[in-house]
């Protein structure tokens, strides 16, 4: 999906790399260009990458959040407007926000979302 490499565009930036280095090592003398042939297979997937994590880290259609993580949330849920979890006590059917059941001290605890 949109994690997923794109490997189509993958392979035309892999082989314009290998094209623009040829060229340069064609162009340019023997140390040059093989440094220089170097430096693009080195640089080359090292931008593709920058760009794809920039792509991520900018969000799905939405703003990004406070914390540094996916615009959207987890499953399209924004949790940024201040609702925490909250759990409900398999016994007694408390709801609330502690490790334990304030009511009575169990940790069996179901979330709601």
């Amino acid at each position: 999906m949109f994690i997923l490499i794109n490997y189509k565009s993958y392979l035309i930036f892999l082989f314009a790399s290998l094209a623009v280095s040829i060229g340069l090592q064609m162009v340019l003398p023997f140390p040059y260009g093989l440094g220089a042939a170097l430096a693009i297979f080195i640089a080359f997937p090292i931008l593709l990458r920058r760009r794809m994590m920039n792509r991520m880290r900018g969000g799905f259609g939405g703003s990004s959040s406070s914390s540094g993580g996916f615009g959207s949330g987890l499953f399209g849920q924004n949790n940024d407007s201040g609702s925490k979890v909250k759990y409900e006590c398999l016994i007694c059917h408390k709801v609330y926000n502690a490790r334990e059941c304030p009511r009575c001290g169990s940790t069996m605890k179901r979330a709601m979302f």
